[in-house]
C-alpha cells in the first residue's frame, strides 16, 4: 500500500478558489504504508484496528495511565504510553504522539474523532515530520473549523447558508445590534465550536447578553477562543448530514445522508440512514451540495457536511463541516456496503476513490444508538464507574457492536461517557427500528447507570416510529419519554426469584468447594420451609416480599397481599442468571444480576433496579438537594475543577459554589439556600465521587434578625 504527502492546499478569496485549486494540488509522492499509529482511544481505536488488520496493516496504540489495560491497547500490535489520565497530558499531546510515531516506524497517523482529529496545528506537524495525517489538508480543517470562514466559502460555492452574522467585531454593542437585525429567537455559536460546546439560544433581547456571555465562557474553555457567530434559529429543525469522501485527484462523492435530529445537550442520541421522509430529488440535492462544499476547500478523505433542514418546508442550509470520520459513520457503511476506514487508508496511500458516484448504491435502512453512562432522568448527567455486568446482543451482518470496553472495565471520569454504539440494519425503516428495540433489550449493563431504558422508550415512541423527528424532539415529548416509574407486584416477585436462585447458586458453589468428600453439590439447597422475607426498595418506595420454598413448591406474597403459587426454573446461559417464571399464569424469561445489595432485572421494558437496603449517603443527598439541605452533594463523579467559596463565606440561594468536570461536561454546583460555608470537601483538582459532600454549611441562618 502506498501514500503520498500533500502540500497545504491554501484557500484564497473564495470567489477565485476554483480557478486555483487544481494548480495547487501536489504531485503524489509514493511511499509504503504498512503501519498506522492511532492517536485515539476506545471504540474508534478498536474500529480502526479491525480494518487495518483486515488489510494487513500493523497498528500502534497510544494509551494514558488509566488505559494501560484498555481494549484498544491490547488489540493493537504495539502500544506506547503517552501520558497521564487527563487528555491535555496524554491524547492531546501531539508532540508526544509524533515522537511515538517516529519511534515505532509508523508511516501514518489515524486521528479518529475528537482529540486531535480536527487540529490544524497537529495536521501541519505531521506534514512537517513527513508522516501522513489520515485526514484532510490542514487548510481544509482550518477553513471548516472557523464557522465564519466556512460560511463565506460555502456561499461562494453555491451551498445554501442560513441568515446570520459571522463578522469579526465581537463587541457586545455590535453583536446586540446584529441580533436585532436577525430577530429572535437566535442561535449563538462558538466560531470554533463542535459537539454542542459554546452554543446557546437567546429567546428574546432580554436573554441575549446572558446567553452570549455563557457561550463565550464555554467557547474559551473548550477551544481557546471566545469568538461567536449569530444565526437565525429554526424552531423545529432537522439535523441532516451527508457523508462525503474525496481523493487526492480532485474527485469527490457522497454516500447519502444521515438524520441525526434527536439530540440532548446538542449531542446526538440516535442516528439513522437514510433520513426519513425525503424525496429522491432532495436527497440528490443534499448530496450534490455536500460535494460542492468538499471541493470548495480542496478536501481529501472522509468528511461530513451538516445541514439544518427546516421541518416544515424542507429547505436546507449549511451548518458546518466535520473534517474527520464521524461517530455515526457505521450506518452509512451499512446502507452502502462499504468500509469507510478502508477507504481512508487507501486514499491516504494515494489510491483513487474505490467507487464512482453512479456505483454507490443505497440498500435498506440503518440505525445507530449511542449507549452512554449517564442519567437521562437526571438531566442526562454523565456517570462513571465499573461495568460489573455486561451482556450484549450477538453480532451479525445486520447487528454491529462498536465498543472499546469489556465487562469489568471502568468508564473513566476523564473521557467521553460513551460505552458503545449499537448499529442495526433492516430491509426498511420499520424492520430496522424493530431490530433496534429488540437488540437494546438484549444490551444488559449493571454497575452504573446507562441510557438504555431511555433509548428503548425513544425508539418505541409513536412519533419517532412515524419519523416525525427534529432537534427539539426530547423536550417536546418529555412527559411521554419520562413517565412515572411504577413497579408492579410481578416485578417485585421477579426480583425475589433472582435472590432465591442466586442464593441456591451460592449454596451449590459452597458445597462444591468443600473438602468433605461426602458433600453433594447437586443436592445443596436452602431451607425455605420457613418464610424468607426480603425488603426491596424501588423508585423510592419500600416493599416487603415474602417467599416460601419447600420441596420445589414456591409461593410469593408481596406487601401482605395474597400468596401466589410460582413456578420458576433457572435457564442455562453460561454464567448469566437467567430465569423462566410463571407468576399468576404470566410466563416470562428474564436476566438478572445481583451485586451486593443491588438487584438488576433486564425486562422487556428495560432494566429495573432494586436495593435490599438504602445506601446511607442517599438520605444525605436527598436532604441536600432540597431547599433546607446542610450539604451540596456531587450529582456525578468528576474532578473538582474550581472552588468559588471558602469557609466562613456567606452565600445566597442560587450562588455558584464550585465547578465539577466530568466527561467533558461542566456542572456548576449552586447553593440550595442562604447559608454560611462550613467546610469544603476537597481541593481543586481532586477526584470527587458521586454522592460525596462537596460543600457543607453551618447550622445557623446567616440572615441577621
Amino acid at each position: 500500500m502506498y501514500a503520498f504527502i500533500l502540500r497545504n492546499v491554501g484557500v484564497g478569496v473564495p470567489a477565485r478558489f476554483f480557478a486555483t485549486a487544481a494548480k495547487e494540488r501536489a504531485v503524489p509522492i509514493v511511499r509504503p504504508i504498512n503501519k498506522i499509529l492511532i492517536a485515539n482511544r476506545g471504540e474508534i481505536a478498536c474500529r480502526v484496528i479491525r480494518t487495518a488488520r483486515k488489510l494487513g496493516v500493523r497498528t500502534v496504540a497510544v494509551y494514558s495511565d488509566p488505559d494501560e489495560h484498555a481494549l484498544h491497547t491490547l488489540q493493537a500490535d504495539e502500544a506506547y504510553r503517552v501520558g497521564e489520565a487527563a487528555s491535555a497530558s496524554s491524547y492531546l499531546r501531539g508532540d508526544r504522539i509524533l515522537e511515538i510515531a517516529k519511534r515505532s516506524g509508523a508511516q501514518a497517523i489515524h486521528p479518529g474523532y475528537g482529540f486531535l482529529s480536527e487540529s490544524v496545528e497537529f495536521a501541519k506537524l505531521c506534514q512537517e515530520e513527513g508522516i501522513v495525517f489520515m485526514g484532510p489538508p490542514s487548510s481544509a480543517i482550518r477553513d471548516m473549523g472557523i464557522k465564519s470562514t466556512s460560511k463565506a466559502i460555502m456561499a461562494a460555492a453555491g451551498v445554501p447558508i442560513i441568515n446570520g452574522y459571522h463578522g469579526e467585531d465581537q463587541s457586545d454593542e455590535c453583536l446586540k445590534a446584529e441580533a436585532q437585525k436577525i430577530g429572535f429567537p437566535l442561535m449563538i455559536k462558538a466560531v470554533r465550536g463542535g459537539g454542542g460546546k459554546g452554543m446557546r439560544i437567546a429567546e428574546n433581547p432580554e436573554d441575549f447578553i446572558t446567553a452570549l456571555n455563557s457561550a463565550r465562557t464555554e467557547s474559551q474553555k473548550s477551544f481557546g477562543d471566545s469568538s461567536v457567530l449569530l444565526e437565525r434559529y429554526v424552531r423545529s429543525p432537522r439535523h441532516v448530514e451527508v457523508q462525503v469522501f474525496a481523493d487526492q485527484y480532485g474527485d469527490a462523492v457522497y454516500l447519502w445522508e444521515r438524520d441525526c435530529s434527536v439530540q440532548r445537550r446538542h449531542q446526538k442520541v440516535i442516528e439513522e440512514a437514510p433520513a426519513p421522509g425525503l424525496s429522491e430529488d432532495l436527497r440528490r440535492e443534499l448530496g450534490e451540495a455536500a460535494v460542492r462544499a468538499a471541493k470548495a476547500v480542496g478536501y481529501v478523505g472522509a468528511g461530513t457536511v451538516e445541514f439544518i433542514l427546516d421541518k416544515e418546508d424542507l429547505s436546507f442550509h449549511f451548518m458546518e463541516m466535520n473534517t474527520r470520520l464521524q461517530v455515526e459513520h457505521p450506518i452509512s457503511e451499512m446502507i452502502t456496503g462499504t468500509d469507510l476506514v478502508e477507504w481512508q487508508i487507501r486514499i491516504a496511500a494515494g489510491e483513487p476513490l474505490p467507487l464512482t458516484q453512479a456505483q454507490i448504491t443505497r440498500n435498506g435502512h440503518a440505525f445507530e444508538a449511542r449507549i452512554y453512562a449517564e442519567n437521562p432522568r437526571g438531566g442526562f448527567l454523565p456517570g462513571a464507574g465499573p461495568l460489573r455486568y455486561l451482556a450484549t446482543p450477538l453480532p451479525s451482518p445486520e447487528v454491529r457492536i462498536e465498543t472499546g470496553v469489556r465487562e469489568g472495565d471502568e468508564v473513566s471520569i476523564h473521557y467521553d461517557p460513551m460505552i458503545a454504539k449499537l448499529v442495526v440494519w433492516g430491509e426498511n425503516r420499520t424492520q430496522a427500528l424493530n431490530s433496534l428495540i429488540a437488540r437494546l433489550r438484549e444490551y444488559n449493563i449493571a454497575g452504573l447507570e446507562t441510557n438504555i431504558n431511555f433509548l428503548i422508550d425513544l425508539a418505541a415512541h409513536p412519533e419517532f416510529q412515524r419519523g416525525n423527528v427534529h432537534t427539539g424532539f426530547i423536550d417536546e415529548h418529555f412527559d411521554t419519554l419520562f413517565p412515572p416509574i411504577a413497579v408492579t407486584s410481578q416485578q417485585l416477585s421477579q426480583a425475589a426469584l433472582a435472590l432465591v436462585f442466586n442464593e441456591i447458586e451460592v449454596a451449590n458453589s459452597n458445597a462444591m468447594n468443600k473438602q468433605d468428600p461426602f458433600a453433594d453439590a447437586q443436592n445443596a439447597r436452602i431451607n425455605y420451609s420457613l418464610i424468607r422475607t426480603y425488603t426491596l426498595k424501588a423508585s423510592d418506595k419500600v416493599h416487603i416480599v415474602e417467599v416460601k420454598y419447600d420441596n420445589d413448591a414456591m409461593q410469593i406474597r408481596v406487601d401482605k397481599c395474597a400468596w401466589q403459587v410460582v413456578k420458576a426454573t433457572r435457564v442455562q446461559d453460561g454464567t448469566r442468571l437467567k430465569i423462566r417464571a410463571n407468576i399468576d399464569n404470566d410466563i416470562s424469561t428474564f436476566n438478572a444480576n445481583i451485586d451486593g445489595e443491588s438487584i438488576s432485572l433486564f425486562l422487556e421494558q428495560g432494566k429495573l433496579d432494586f436495593e435490599l437496603a438504602q445506601p446511607k449517603f442517599l438520605s444525605a443527598q436527598n436532604d441536600s438537594l432540597g431547599g433546607g439541605g446542610s450539604k451540596v452533594i456531587a450529582p456525578m463523579p468528576g474532578v473538582l475543577e474550581k472552588v468559588l467559596v471558602k469557609p466562613g463565606d456567606k452565600v445566597k440561594k442560587g450562588d455558584s459554589l464550585a465547578v465539577l468536570i466530568a466527561m467533558k461536561m461542566e456542572h456548576i454546583l449552586k447553593a440550595p439556600k442562604d447559608a454560611i460555608i462550613k467546610s469544603i470537601g476537597g481541593a481543586e483538582g481532586d477526584n470527587v465521587a458521586k454522592g460525596a459532600a462537596v460543600i457543607t454549611f453551618e447550622d445557623e441562618d446567616p440572615t441577621p434578625p
